[in-house]
């Protein structure tokens, strides 16, 4: 692995393991959207420049009050590019805050946005009072956007598929 690669991030599937076809990695891909977690993978839309984006589940009822609870204001996403040719995903990532912390059903990604290969982790703690009376810190929530990237690179190295990280420009 060069300089280059570590940089963006780039992975390559395990020696031996045969890449998938193209219906395959997306059929593994949309598999990771589940119920019982806060990402979903869809479809990418023309403006996107996208074949498929891995965003957070902040516009759906059931993960809009947690969210809102949790006091969760970025988007983040990590728009994909197939390149079948050389069993390739390509991959950016977009955080930005979200457009107020009222109506969350618009996903929009201000332009002030930040693209490339981003890290994002917060946490919420709490201090209170331990059993030995001293003072101790509970964490009560933690947001790291690598829960997403790391199910999602995870699955497209499982399918036999070059994950590359994309810095700057386009998919």
């Amino acid at each position: 692995m060069g300089l280059s690669d570590r940089l963006t991030g780039t992975r390559r599937p395990s020696s031996g393991v045969t890449p998938g076809s193209v219906g395959e990695v997306r059929a593994v891909l949309f598999g990771l959207s589940r119920t019982d977690v806060p990402y979903l993978v869809r479809e990418g839309k023309p403006e996107e420049g996208a074949d498929l984006v891995a965003e957070w589940r902040v516009a759906e009822p059931a993960w809009q009050s947690f969210f809102a609870r949790t006091q969760m204001s970025r988007v983040l996403q990590v728009r994909m590019r197939l390149v079948p040719a050389r069993h390739e995903v390509r991959a950016l990532d977009l955080s930005g805050r979200s457009p107020g912390s009222g109506d969350r059903a618009g996903l929009t990604l201000p332009a002030g946005s930040t693209r490339g290969q981003v890290k994002t982790v917060s946490w919420h703690r709490t201090l209170g009072r331990s059993d030995e009376g001293g003072v101790e810190a509970t964490e009560t929530f933690r947001f790291d956007n690598a829960t997403l990237k790391e199910a999602v690179r995870d699955t497209v190295l499982a399918a036999g598929w070059t994950w590359r990280g994309v810095i700057a420009g386009k998919l």
